[in-house]
């Protein structure tokens, strides 16, 4: 099965990047059947940064830094650079021919985006463009599975509408219909109770200074009703519970949930077991990370050793479309 995801360049990951999509990256690149095409997004970012590029090279390579550190294996997975893979906006080009405006504009993370984004014009043909550019990402390479959360279904029933249109045109099946893989966990919590965001200014990241670690998880949000460590509490509404959660089995999680709810735990020491469990995860990361950056020529050479195979395949495919097109 061919697996084809890819990230933003927007520097550090946090928590939220690991269980939105790394850890089902790391998942699918297990499975010796499955060929696996991790990308660095460049043209992507251009889409909102546009006016100032000059973070966008560090911020890949420290992106894919923390890729490699959590387990992202160069070995195993294609990994490479949107941008160094030409084919990309070729496609994109061909498929926005024929894809219809209204599409665009009723693409509901479209909408939610030119409201929630308000410090940028978002008002350029890249942004509207952008679901055609992520369908040509994905039909570049002959994609089976897409990894992704569900705010981006849409982006991928998108993809589904233009396979099928240019079906109809062309009386070809070269594309067939991508799958998804759901990320199991649907959103990691920010500080303060939002979804983990940058914008937010809420992230925990990967790669976080322990005694940074230390400071946002006192600051970070419990149930404000339980005051004192006998007080009922309720976990459910708790950005603690919910790091909880994530790290532990189902045992674990009913036991610390019930002892919170009969008084028998306070939030400070919830707060001290999260130190331990995320410090214990993330130490190793960052002797990897610091170690990955000591060198960033092994970085770039991974990307220009992946970005040229990802070419090599997505030559073939635009070779075959020029052949449809009658060029």
């Amino acid at each position: 099965m061919i697996v084809l995801s890819g990230m933003r360049p927007t520097g550090r990951l946090h928590f939220g990047h690991y269980f939105g999509a790394l850890k089902t990256w790391l998942e699918l690149q297990k499975c010796d059947q499955n060929k696996c095409y991790y990308m660095s997004a460049d043209w992507h970012a251009l889409t909102t940064d546009y006016a100032n590029t000059s973070k966008i090279h560090d911020n890949i390579l420290e992106m894919v830094a923390d890729w490699i550190a959590v387990g992202i294996d160069p070995k195993k997975s294609i990994i490479f650079q949107q941008s160094m893979v030409h084919q990309h906006i070729e496609l994109f080009l061909i498929l926005s021919m024929f894809v219809p405006l209204g599409w665009l504009y009723r693409c509901p993370t479209y909408k939610d985006q030119i409201k929630e984004i308000k410090n940028r014009n978002l008002n350029n043909y890249g942004f509207l463009g952008y679901p055609v550019l992520m369908s040509a990402d994905i039909l570049l390479y002959m994609t089976d599975i897409v990894p992704i959360g569900e705010d981006q279904l849409p982006h991928l029933e998108f993809t589904r509408d233009i396979v099928k249109r240019f079906n109809y045109f062309y009386s070809d099946n070269l594309f067939h219909i991508p799958n998804a893989k759901l990320t199991k966990t649907a959103r990691v919590l920010g500080l303060d109770g939002r979804k983990m965001s940058k914008s937010y200014n809420n992230t925990i990241f990967l790669t976080e200074d322990i005694d940074t670690l230390y400071q946002k998880i006192n600051k970070m949000i419990t149930d404000p009703t339980k005051i004192k460590q006998n007080d009922i509490g309720h976990p459910k509404i708790c950005v603690v519970f919910s790091f909880i959660q994530l790290f532990y089995d189902k045992t674990k999680q009913l036991n610390i949930q019930n002892n919170c709810e009969q008084g028998l735990i306070g939030c400070v020491k919830c707060k001290h077991l999260l130190m331990e469990i995320l410090s214990e995860f993330i130490k190793p990361l960052n002797s990897k990370r610091k170690y990955l950056l000591s060198d960033k020529t092994y970085l770039v050479n991974i990307l220009k050793t992946g970005s040229d195979k990802a070419s090599n395949i997505a030559d073939k495919t635009i070779k075959r479309i020029h052949k449809i097109l009658k060029f």
